[in-house]
């Protein structure tokens, strides 16, 4: 079994926070993640002029939505200082970009892979910049049609020549509910698109409440995990409810790396320390 990689979305789950941040970033390197997400916007592009002024009660008080969205936003400066700690703890770190303003401000790192959160698979000029940009593209399909993910899936194939596809692409099963219900997880879609997208890395990014399912994603073909993590579900934040807890997050990865050296080759045979049982065990 190839060895599974997996993310800990941090996503907004930081609350504008540095310090939560990089206690996000310390659990999900001591746990034994690869790589941490955070989400990139620009609140001024993405947010709808209808909903810029609604007011919103908030930790900081009753806000308009937009200087809430400003309120919870990283900058450069924040970054920086994502990028130096990322590195002194051994961990990688990405981002979900929203708008083109986000992917520009990226692209400015030196980031392994960008990830296309499910909402903007559609979003052609963004997946065109992201895939020109960025030398791998994981890309979540949760709410999404069978011809939308082939869609985008055609914009992607057409940097093909750049790379080979299985180190540029990946595809990640999800579904987008917050948190999503285990009768809607549909796990076997998994298997749907590795059959579908042979050349692309297939993964699963979760919403549910359990971890079970997630360390099961990965005996259908999942290659790639994201969780969202969180220091307490808690906290203030839509995201928080769906996440995982720290204690939660170390159960996850061990249960992921106990299955992968379980997994075995699926040959029958005798192992080693069967043969020092059956010489006690066995008469005939």
């Amino acid at each position: 079994m190839k060895k599974v990689f997996i993310i800990a979305e941090i996503g907004i789950n930081h609350n504008g926070n540095l310090d939560i941040a990089k206690k996000l970033i310390n659990t999900a390197a001591a746990a034994g993640c690869d790589a941490v997400k955070f989400q990139k916007r620009n609140p001024d592009l993405c947010v709808p002029e209808k909903e810029k002024n609604i007011k919103r009660v908030t930790p900081w008080g009753n806000i308009s939505y937009i200087d809430y969205k400003h309120k919870i936003e990283f900058g450069r400066e924040e970054y920086d200082e994502i990028d130096r700690y990322c590195y002194t703890q051994g961990i990688q770190w990405t981002a979900s970009p929203w708008d083109l303003d986000s992917v520009e401000f990226l692209s400015k790192y030196d980031l392994p892979f960008i990830k296309i959160a499910s909402a903007s698979l559609t979003d052609k000029e963004l997946l065109k910049e992201c895939v020109a940009r960025f030398p791998k593209v994981i890309m979540s399909t949760g709410m999404s049609t069978n011809k939308q993910i082939a869609d985008a899936v055609k914009i992607l194939n057409r940097y093909k020549d750049l790379y080979s596809k299985k180190e540029r692409f990946g595809l990640l099963h999800c579904n987008s509910s917050y948190p999503a219900p285990l009768e809607d997880l549909n796990l076997s879609t998994i298997k749907t698109l590795a059959k579908k997208y042979p050349d692309y890395d297939i993964g699963y990014s979760g919403h549910e409440l359990t971890l079970g399912t997630t360390v099961a994603s990965v005996l259908l073909g999942a290659s790639i995990i994201e969780r969202h993590v969180t220091i307490d579900r808690n906290m203030w934040g839509t995201d928080q409810s769906c996440s995982v807890t720290p204690w939660g997050l170390f159960k996850l990865v061990s249960g992921i790396r106990e299955l992968e050296k379980a997994y075995g080759d699926g040959k029958i045979k005798v192992t080693k320390k069967e043969k020092e049982v059956l010489a006690k065990l066995r008469k005939v």
